[in-house]
């Protein structure tokens, strides 16, 4: 099994990068676009923990940063109906934290905005997952005391006038960690104005 893959970054494109080794041996690893951001550029050092994941079609190998990020990865294939591309797209669209911040609350407007799961589908993922991944929202930013309606109303009106879901999920989720927020409106102007 390969665990971790360092060396040069050879290329990147939006699901997956090359990485030579110092032994001239190179790898492809696909990457969630959580990942792919915070890579350097082609020719900088690269370092990512990575999975492999075996088919009777396929060798894969599924690159990290964090430990973390790995570990989640795993658990999210642990799930009937995940496998590695659906694992891949849920770390696509939110980071680690997030998502497993999401499965705890069993939080469906959120899984559901990821491309390939509806509401059904959310809700048997979020069941078998909610206490698996507990121990990964320790690094997440908040959680919510109030995920009433007014938060999904803020977030939708967000989305709206054209944030993507997890931008108006992080900017409203910030502006309730502050405090002292008492209405929709309100919340929705202070997320607009980034406090």
């Amino acid at each position: 099994m390969i665990a971790r893959v360092q060396g040069t970054l050879l290329s990147r494109e939006p699901d997956r990068v090359e990485v030579e080794t110092s032994g001239g041996v190179v790898y492809e690893v696909e990457v969630p676009a959580t990942v792919l951001t915070r890579l350097p550029a082609v020719g900088g050092f690269a370092e990512l923990r990575t999975v492999q994941v075996v088919t009777e079609s396929s060798v894969a190998l599924y690159g990290f940063i964090d430990g973390h990020e790995r570990t989640l990865f795993k658990r999210l294939l642990s799930a009937s109906g995940v496998g590695p591309k659906l694992a891949l797209q849920m770390m696509s669209t939110f980071r680690a934290e997030r998502l497993a911040l999401a499965l705890v609350e069993k939080d469906i407007a959120a899984l559901t905005q990821v491309s390939g799961i509806g509401k059904k589908k959310a809700e048997k993922i979020a069941l078998e997952l909610a206490d698996k991944v507990d121990d990964l929202t320790i690094a997440a930013p908040i959680r919510l005391v109030d995920s009433g309606p007014r938060v999904q109303e803020a977030v939708q009106a967000l989305i709206a006038l054209g944030y993507s879901y997890s931008a108006a999920d992080e900017a409203v989720r910030t502006v309730l960690q502050t405090g002292g927020v008492k209405t929709t409106e309100e919340l929705i102007r202070r997320a607009l104005a980034g406090e």
